[in-house]
């Protein structure tokens, strides 16, 4: 359930046509009231004798009994309550329950003190109703309505409960502005998939993910082909900034343009320069920096972006709160590099993950900025790597990549529940499923070949690295035998043992860094983990003694075959 007030208005008769006309695509049905103040207001919806200018009267009948100077500008409070999709549709009745909770939680009605403002509840289809009110009392009080928004949504998590209907989690003010009905139905009208207001959101987290300052930031708005204009002071300093897409007009043809802090809390000017600010003046180095990621090789990007949030998963487990939450906002940014950079094959589920985790990216814990560059310079390294093909060691690097972001999400998953934040939880949650997709998309081909390499070792090799199996994990070993990934695993531990490693204290060091037992695969985490750790390629069709091949000529051409997910759905 749903409550949303919206922006108060002067004119109650206005939006009486409103709620009982036909609506903007004909989707109002059967407007009728199912509640009103003291049970006795006219409803024009299906009494013949009613009229909508009576309503009105009567429900301003307070606003003008008063004098002009004390009238208040915006005299029309309104409601909309709205069921999901799936849940049952409510009776009259009921919604005229939920109409009179709402307006004594809201404080427009006071029914234990036998007083309060004048309202009506319009039912115009199955699962919403609309509720207005003029918020001016008989006796000329005006209520106080601080907070009413907090109490509707405490009152609806109530009725939810109560009525038997899908319980939504509880939001602590920290989330995005939702787009309105208005944006949603001209992005219909347009043909977008998203709104206006969503679209520049991705695009501005994309823009600011990984930039080192102001004007690479803009500079990366500016090729995305967004409209930006700036708020500058007297000064000469730069206050703010809007945005908008060339396409999108208002009646007059002018581009809508929204500030940053309209798209989300964390997009507003100063937030953002707080990234920037915690940034060591080197930590941030140009993309021909040697030793960094380039155009040329977006397969070194991935592996250092694996360890950077193998690294983090720890910090956020074990870790203070503010830094925890640093890391958080920062793994964000990595999964809008990720999705910006990535191939075909995987780009829609990794742009669904980040555009989910966006939420989960913010709570009221501050995040302690500075302690995440790791993180940051990941998504910097991704954006400066350059696009993935999707194929040999960087389409292979990209599946390490999203192995590890997968137990860094759900680290981040289990942080926020720990802290009550629910909206959060679920939205890391989410990430965390798209991200499994991603998986399976990206590990298929390289798990493929390496179980077939696996099958092809000689019976000698694989017995010997059998018992470094058994030597080094016993209570696991009989399960990852028996898993299908155990071929790919041998064929890893062979490379491993090839360029000099000792497979068991290998197995041991991977294994004993966090726990196996939530992996549906533990056979398949251990490879990914190992072929980090020993510095394997994780293009698994070439062999060990390739690995600074493969980091020349990052993109080998393989053939996709069925691979697996190691991670465990929760």
């Amino acid at each position: 359930m749903v409550p949303r007030i919206h922006k108060r208005g002067k004119r109650t008769i206005g939006l009486l046509y409103y709620l009982y006309g036909p609506g903007k695509f004909e989707e109002h049905v059967d407007p009728h009231l199912v509640a009103s103040w003291e049970h006795c207001a006219p409803d024009p919806g299906r009494d013949d004798t009613a009229t909508l200018k009576q309503l009105q009267r009567l429900l301003d009948q307070p606003v003008e009994n008063i004098d002009q100077a004390e009238r208040p500008k915006r005299h029309v409070w309104h409601l909309s309550v709205r069921n999901g999709p799936g849940d049952r549709i409510l009776t009259d009745e009921e919604w005229g329950d939920v109409a009179r909770r709402m307006v004594a939680a809201a404080g427009i009605d006071a029914p234990e003190e036998g007083a309060g403002c004048r309202w009506a509840a319009v039912r115009h289809a199955d699962d919403h109703i609309h509720i207005l009110a003029t918020l001016v009392r008989e006796d000329g009080y005006r209520p106080s309505l601080n907070n009413d928004a907090i109490r509707v949504q405490a009152e609806a998590r109530v009725l939810e409960a109560e009525l038997g209907i899908r319980r939504l989690n509880k939001g602590d003010g920290t989330a995005a502005k939702r787009p309105t009905s208005a944006e949603r139905h001209k992005a219909e009208r347009q043909g977008r998939e998203r709104t206006a207001r969503e679209e520049l959101r991705e695009t501005v987290r994309r823009a600011v993910a990984g930039a080192a300052g102001e004007t690479e930031f803009f500079d990366r708005l500016a090729a995305a082909g967004l409209l930006i204009r700036k708020r500058v002071a007297p000064s000469g300093d730069l206050l703010g900034y809007k945005v908008a897409l060339p396409d999108d007009l208002n009646r007059e043809g002018e581009p809508v343009f929204y500030p940053g802090v309209r798209l989300a809390p964390d997009l507003s000017l100063p937030r953002i320069r707080e990234r920037w600010s915690a940034d060591h003046p080197d930590q941030a180095p140009s993309t021909d920096t040697p030793g960094r990621a380039t155009p040329d090789n977006p397969s070194a990007a991935r592996r250092r972006t694996a360890s950077a949030a193998w690294t983090a998963i720890t910090i956020i487990e074990q870790g203070d709160d503010a830094v925890a939450a640093a890391h958080i906002a920062a793994a964000g940014e990595v999964l809008d590099a990720l999705a910006k950079t990535s191939a075909a094959h995987t780009r829609l589920e990794l742009r669904d993950a980040a555009f989910a985790f966006e939420r989960a990216s913010r709570s009221h814990i501050r995040a302690a900025r500075g302690h995440d560059r790791a993180l940051r310079q990941a998504a910097r390294d991704l954006v400066h790597g350059g696009p993935a093909l999707g194929r040999g060691e960087d389409g292979a690097t990209t599946a390490m990549a999203i192995d590890m972001l997968v137990f860094l999400i759900t680290a981040a998953m289990h942080w926020h529940a720990k802290k009550g934040h629910a909206q959060q939880a679920e939205a890391a949650r989410q990430a965390a499923e798209h991200l499994r997709s991603a998986y399976q998309a990206a590990a298929a081909h390289p798990l493929g070949t390496l179980y077939q390499r696996g099958r092809r070792l000689g019976s000698p090799r694989v017995q010997r690295q059998m018992s470094a199996l058994r030597e080094a994990l016993p209570e696991l070993a009989e399960q990852i035998l028996a898993e299908p990934g155990w071929y790919a695993l041998a064929a890893t531990l062979a490379d491993a043992e090839a360029v000099g490693h000792d497979p068991a204290s290998l197995l041991a060091d991977a294994a004993g860094r966090r726990e196996l037992d939530t992996a549906d695969s533990v056979a398949d985490v251990l490879v990914w983990r190992l072929r980090r750790t020993a510095d394997l390629p994780a293009d698994t069709s070439t062999t060990a003694n390739d690995v600074h091949a493969a980091e020349r000529s990052p993109h080998p051409a393989g053939h996709r075959t069925p691979g697996r997910s190691g991670h465990r759905r929760r």
